[in-house]
């Protein structure tokens, strides 16, 4: 787990204005403005003709709800954004790291924290498996991807 304090001007335009974050799914949201929004990324297959795979709503899909709640003159009192890289880049994330002491069916997350208290924005990287280790490797490498990836898109920290 780490955490990270980002510039948040810069941060939310590449979460709300640019597919910086669309490979990502949405666990969980919720922004407070003039009243409080709470979003559950998880999706209700029910409702689809044809039947998603994946248990979780894209980011893309959902970012231009969160930024009409987000917009206006006013910045938000505070949000929290939790997204997850999507299990099907789990295979490509191990492989690229170099990572053989984890299968991809063992990891439940590889989650980016967003939190903005209305002055400051904060990331904080975490992981989730379905089995217990010891072994912190995936965290380290999580850890350092998160910051690889924000520095190589532009986004500033504090």
């Amino acid at each position: 787990m780490n955490m990270l304090t980002l510039s948040a001007k810069s941060c939310m335009s590449h979460l709300l204005l640019a597919d910086t974050f669309d490979r990502f799914v949405l666990i969980e949201g919720e922004i407070t403005t003039f009243c409080r929004f709470t979003i559950d990324g998880f999706l209700h297959k029910d409702f689809f003709d044809e039947k998603p795979e994946q248990d979780h709503a894209r980011w893309k899909d959902l970012r231009d709800h969160c930024f009409g709640i987000i917009r206006g003159k006013r910045t938000p009192l505070n949000f929290k954004i939790i997204l997850s890289l999507a299990p099907e880049d789990y295979p490509a994330f191990l492989s690229e790291h170099k990572i053989t002491s984890f299968r991809p069916e063992e990891i439940t997350g590889l989650y980016l924290n967003f939190h903005y208290d209305g002055a400051s924005l904060q990331c904080i990287t975490g992981i989730s498996m379905n089995t217990f280790t010891l072994d912190k490797s995936l965290e380290k490498e999580w850890d350092a991807y998160a910051a690889q990836f924000f520095s190589s898109k532009g986004i500033e920290r504090e």
